[in-house]
């Protein structure tokens, strides 16, 4: 019986320690594939191409997950899904990461980890050329359309402004140019990529109204392993003018096209 009771103690010890040992490394980065999950509607940060950076991903924020999965001897893989999905797959454990132009805001904060902010954005105002629409409170009596997810739905919900939210900026922007709305509120970057692209618009900005947004990586939370390496490879591309080079280059290319 004592011999039983030893044998028993020492399984029960051995479960107990490896319990110990699996919560020490829980969200821990494993394997040598990083794995972001994005959004590929929201250009030039990311969007498809025949011949991007990561597959069918290009723009600025596929060539920065590039980089940061290169730097740290990993090879990157990228996970599309709708915006609203990206912190439940997190979470879930389907990526390890997310890199979409994402606000790192303090309610997502609550359950995500983020890296050091990468690029700062605002608000702006997509209307035709012959618009009214020259501030914010214009859009009053006038029909929305805004990208579900984004920060120009919050934006807007705040305002207390009735809109209509689309999957994709394109579709919103199609409603724009159509005439079947009259302003889109999107991120700047991403307005000039819009207007570039069809005739007749032009971007409206209004500072009071549109507060300055941080864009930085989501992680689980707790996972500091990844996270450190994350922003390891971020302030460096920082620091050297990477991502500022990163910005320009896409944005110019996509205001030429």
């Amino acid at each position: 019986m004592k011999k039983a009771t030893k044998v028993l103690t020492l399984a029960l010890a051995m479960i107990m320690l490896a319990g110990v040992l699996t919560a020490c490394g829980g969200g821990s980065k494993k394997g040598d594939t990083l794995t972001f999950g994005t959004n590929p509607e929201f250009p030039p940060f990311e969007f498809i191409t025949s011949n991007g950076v990561i597959g069918e991903f290009d723009g600025i924020d596929m060539a920065i997950a590039k980089q940061i999965a290169e730097e740290n001897g990993m090879t990157v893989a990228m996970e599309s899904m709708e915006f609203d999905s990206l912190l439940v797959a997190l979470q879930n454990g389907q990526i390890d990461a997310v890199i979409a132009g994402m606000t790192a805001t303090d309610e997502r904060r609550e359950t995500v980890d983020f890296s050091t902010t990468y690029y700062t954005a605002t608000q702006v105002m997509i209307v035709r050329e012959d618009s009214d629409i020259t501030k914010a409170t214009d859009m009053a009596d006038k029909k929305i359309c805004v990208v579900q997810g984004y920060t120009g739905e919050v934006c807007v919900q705040e305002m207390g402004y009735s809109y209509e939210a689309f999957k994709k900026g394109t579709e919103a922007v199609l409603e724009l140019v159509n005439g079947k709305c009259d302003v889109v509120v999107i991120d700047s970057a991403t307005a000039q990529k819009y207007v570039g692209d069809n005739e007749g618009l032009k971007i409206v900005e209004d500072a009071s109204a549109f507060e300055s947004e941080e864009y930085a990586i989501a992680v689980q939370k707790g996972n500091t392993e990844l996270l450190d390496k994350i922003n390891a490879s971020v302030e460096k591309m920082l620091s050297d003018g990477t991502i500022n080079e990163l910005a320009v280059k896409y944005t110019e290319e996509a205001t030429a096209e």
